[in-house]
């Protein structure tokens, strides 16, 4: 039994491929299939199976365009309610495929229909917990109160992930290996480790919190408390992906393209994908600045955190080189349909930001509005500024009206990548108003 892990860095995803005397199997595969194919063409190895742990919250899978393209049987818990088809797999089932015996887990807790595989051969245990149990923590239990086939409250779902951890794996030997969906940056739990993309079940019985003596009470008061915030998206790529996303090369190439553009037609939202720098210079009316500029940033969250399901958006780009990756990574969180044309500018001049003087802004604090758009467990352990007014930013396009506008604005995060779509934010909220970023100049006034 071969096992590939593959990474999606920006949504810190794990999925996997498993190979087995000439067959292989997917566990949460991600939107884009073409990386699951080649590693079978690679190993002369025939896609069998697909494995889905839950509808995903935070991305858009691909069982079923793999199901289309490869013919392979999704397996799915019955409590899914899945449209799409599949063989319901649940306690007590198993399917063999070459030397490998995959069996079913119904471990609730991230979500009522939360299932574990695990996968036999000979003597090695794999379990594939989706999102249950990481390394270090274990899924947050808050994501299904209004999204999914069944609904359930945050405590319900505590107490049965208390349930879960107490009891699904005591008859599993120490040595089993233990792979997530998620590591550390993903935003389905909040203590994951950043050491380590896999463990084994002895050291999460040694290590994970989840597993320490305690009762009912104290496990789900620790769950409970301090999870991340829930951005937009989230609800909306659970029910895409109870249906089935639609085929990814059809889906984006209905996005159509615009070149050289200098206005839009009408008022409609911009995402601008460039480097602040270049955006400050020159861009277009009503955009906000949510930068694609490395393959580790996190536009997706971002994206999904400020920009509503179903509204409507233009995405510039910087060159035409980065067009079909920017696609590409709109589709992980199910936008693309949301898309009116991606675009590149042309050279006339558009709207610019005006620069903050840091020094006069340092020695002159009260002449200005300080606005800190960090999460709020940030801004719980202490402010930057004793005056600031705190938004964290994917609240800030729904509350952005409640700030005072008579003074100059300032806006600033921990480190710079999130004060650009936050003074872009509020830059088309006071169109009379001057707004700066203080960017990266932020840590001049750590305490």
């Amino acid at each position: 039994m071969k096992i590939k892990q593959f990474e999606y860095k920006p949504l810190a995803h794990y999925s996997y491929a498993i190979i087995s005397d000439g067959k292989m199997a997917l566990v949460d595969p991600e939107r884009d299939p073409m990386q699951y194919y080649k590693l079978a063409e690679e190993n002369n190895a025939t896609i069998t199976a697909i494995f889905e742990t839950h509808p995903h919250a935070d991305f858009v899978s691909s069982h079923l365009q793999i199901h289309k393209e490869t013919g392979a049987t999704i397996y799915a818990s019955k409590k899914t309610g899945a449209d799409y088809p599949h063989t319901p797999f649940d306690d007590g089932d198993s399917v063999t495929m070459g030397n490998a015996t995959f069996t079913a887990i119904n471990t609730p807790g991230h979500s009522p229909d939360s299932i574990t595989i695990q996968a036999n051969e000979d003597e090695n245990i794999a379990l594939f917990t989706g999102d249950t149990l990481f390394v270090g923590d274990v899924g947050r239990p808050d994501l299904r109160e209004k999204a999914g086939h069944l609904k359930a409250k945050r405590e319900e779902l505590a107490k049965m992930m208390y349930k879960t951890i107490q009891n699904k794996f005591t008859n599993i030997p120490d040595a089993a290996l233990v792979y997530p969906a998620h590591g550390a940056g993903s935003l389905c739990g909040k203590g994951m480790s950043a050491d380590a993309s896999s463990s084994t079940l002895g050291n999460e019985r040694l290590g994970n919190w989840a597993f320490k003596n305690q009762t009912e009470e104290q496990f789900t008061s620790h769950l409970l408390s301090s999870q991340p915030f829930i951005p937009h998206y989230f609800g909306f790529n659970v029910s895409i992906n109870k249906d089935g996303a639609d085929v990814l090369s059809k889906s984006i190439g209905n996005v159509s393209i615009q070149l050289n553009v200098s206005e839009i037609e009408d008022d409609t939202l911009v995402i601008d994908t460039r480097d602040e720098a270049d955006f400050k210079k020159n861009h277009l009316p009503n955009s906000i600045n949510i930068m694609a500029t490395s393959a580790t940033s996190k536009f997706e969250t971002w994206l999904g955190s400020t920009v509503k399901p179903e509204e409507p958006f233009y995405l510039v780009a910087s060159s035409i080189d980065q067009i079909s990756s920017l696609l590409d990574r709109t589709a992980k969180i199910g936008y693309e349909k949301q898309i009116k044309a991606v675009v590149t500018l042309s050279n006339k001049d558009l709207k610019q930001t005006p620069k903050l003087d840091v020094a006069e802004f340092k020695n002159n604090l009260d002449k200005y509005t300080i606005v800190d758009i960090r999460n709020q467990s940030e801004t719980e352990e202490g402010l930057f500024f004793d005056n600031a007014h705190t938004i964290p930013l994917h609240k800030l396009r729904e509350n952005a009206s409640n700030l005072p506008s008579e003074k100059p604005i300032v806006v600033h995060c921990a480190g710079g990548y999130r004060s650009a779509a936050g003074s872009s934010i509020l830059e088309n909220q006071f169109p009379n108003s001057t707004v700066f970023d203080l960017s990266d100049a932020v840590t001049e006034f750590k305490k």
